[in-house]
Order: structure tokens, then sequence, then C-alpha cells
């Protein structure tokens, strides 16, 4: 059994009475606190009273539907969101992505595979750094806090996603070194494969935004050809 990190509370929203069943005694079995919500709506209200360290989200829902809900979360929450779907295609998975999901799960699963999925977003613990590692970064008018894991913009702290902060963990640890693809999905327990390296490139992309003055020509998250992605600071 995976070891879950004691009192992390889950929502899991599912039309399907039987799949909210099924997800929430196994999830309460391996020690988690476990909320569930029947559609988008009953999840909205839920989280207007009660913080929740990870979203578990049926895609195909009537009404709003778990991409818009995504959405619509991310306009204020960085509360990671696994979504659950029925398509297997890579582009409706990539659809999920850009939304703002962490991580997608095609039905049928298995329990054991979606407890590792939910372990790997929730592993939050930054990487150790060797001693002469800056205790921050300075990314023009952004600075990033490494022991913290926070990236701030004057007195204003910058919301990041679960994979968002991922990523910056992994660059921070690693300053001025190119990561390729492979590396990056490694760190952050993903599978190597062409559907996750367009992940990748997406949660680049939407990291790009946050951090970037022109994210089309990137100062501080820069590509390098044939070998990955690179954090610079000043």
């Amino acid at each position: 059994m995976t070891e879950p990190i004691a009192d992390l509370h889950l929502l899991i929203v599912d039309d399907d009475e039987r799949i909210r069943t099924l997800l929430r005694q196994y999830l309460v079995r391996q020690g988690y606190l476990v909320s569930v919500a029947r559609d988008a709506a009953h999840a909205a209200r839920l989280m207007q009273g009660l913080d929740f360290d990870l979203v578990i989200l049926d895609v195909m829902m009537p009404g709003e539907d778990g991409i818009a809900l995504t959405r619509r979360l991310r306009e204020s929450r960085a509360t990671p969101v696994l979504l659950l779907t029925a398509r297997g295609a890579p582009e409706d998975r990539i659809r999920g992505l850009e939304a703002g999901a962490d991580d997608y799960l095609a039905k049928p699963f298995e329990p054991r595979e979606l407890l590792l999925r939910i372990g790997a977003i929730l592993r939050r613990v930054p990487a150790s750094a060797p001693a002469d590692t800056p205790k921050v970064l300075y990314l023009g008018a952004l600075r990033y806090d490494i022991g913290r894991a926070e990236l701030w913009r004057g007195s204003d702290l910058v919301r990041l996603t679960a994979t968002e902060a991922q990523l910056m963990r992994i660059f921070a640890a690693n300053p001025g070194t190119a990561l390729p693809r492979a590396r990056l999905a490694e760190e952050m327990g993903r599978d190597n494969d062409a559907v996750q390296d367009r992940a990748i490139d997406v949660q680049i992309t939407r990291l790009r935004r946050k951090i970037e003055a022109d994210p089309r020509q990137p100062r501080y998250l820069q590509t390098v050809r044939g070998e990955g992605y690179l954090l610079a600071h000043d």
C-alpha cells in the first residue's frame, strides 16, 4: 500500500454514485480524508467552505463538465486537479491539461494506479539543494523562494498549480541546467511517452505566462534546442 500524506483532504466529483462510493471507500482505506460531490455545482458549494488538497474530477458530467470546472477553478485556486476521462485520445487529454489539470487518468483504471498518480501530484517536498545553491532566485520582477517553494511578485504571491509548482522546484534545484522532457517526466512521477512530452510542453507554456514579460520570447524559462528546458535567473 502506498503511504499517503497524513490528513490530506480529497474531493471526488462524479455524477455516478457507484463510482463516488467505491473511490471514497478505497481512498479512505488508504488514510485520506474524502468528500464527494455529484456535479460541478455541488463541488463549488463544498469548496466555498472547505479547502481541499486535491480534486479528482470526472470529465463527462451533466451541466458544467470537468474541463469547464477545471478552467473555472484555475481563475482563483491552485488546488491540484486529477481528471478522470473515458476519452483516451491524446487531444482530449491535452485539452484537460490546457484547462489547468495536473494529470489525467483514462477509464477504466486500476485503483492502484489512481493512488500512485495522487501520490505523484501531492509530492511537494522540495528537492535537496547543494549548499552553494542560492536560497532565492530572481526572475526580473519576480523572486522564487526555494526553501518555501513560493513565487512572488513584490508582496503578491503568484498562484501556481501543483504541476507548475513541481516544475519550479525541479528547475530551481538545477538553475542554468538544460533538463530534457524525459527527466522532467521522471522527476514528476509520470510516464515518458509522446503524450507526456506534449503535456510538459503545455505546462511550460502555462508557467511562462506567469513568469515572463513576453512568453513568446522567454528570458528566464528558455528552450535549449535538442536538450530541453532551462531556468535562467538574474
